[in-house]
């Protein structure tokens, strides 16, 4: 039975539809995320780009809650 992913905290476009692996660009270290998860990381990345830290904390909550593991190898 496939898991079903947790809803965003806000509104994201979801262009995969596979999991992918994603690399801390710092660390190098990677993890694979499922589509919503990918998506919603993208939007942290680019609202941190545009200085949006409302978004950004909204995507780090949902983050920590639904995927603790992987955000501590690419946001923490």
């Amino acid at each position: 039975m496939e898991k079903r992913e947790p809803n965003p905290p806000f509104a994201v476009e979801i262009i995969d539809t596979k999991p992918t692996v994603v690399e801390n660009p710092y660390s190098g270290q990677k993890v694979t995320l499922l589509p919503t998860a990918v998506a919603v990381y993208d939007c942290i990345k680019g609202a941190e780009a545009l200085e949006d830290y409302d978004t950004m904390q909204k995507g780090l909550d949902w983050f920590t809650k639904h995927y603790p593991k992987e955000y501590m190898v690419l946001l923490d």
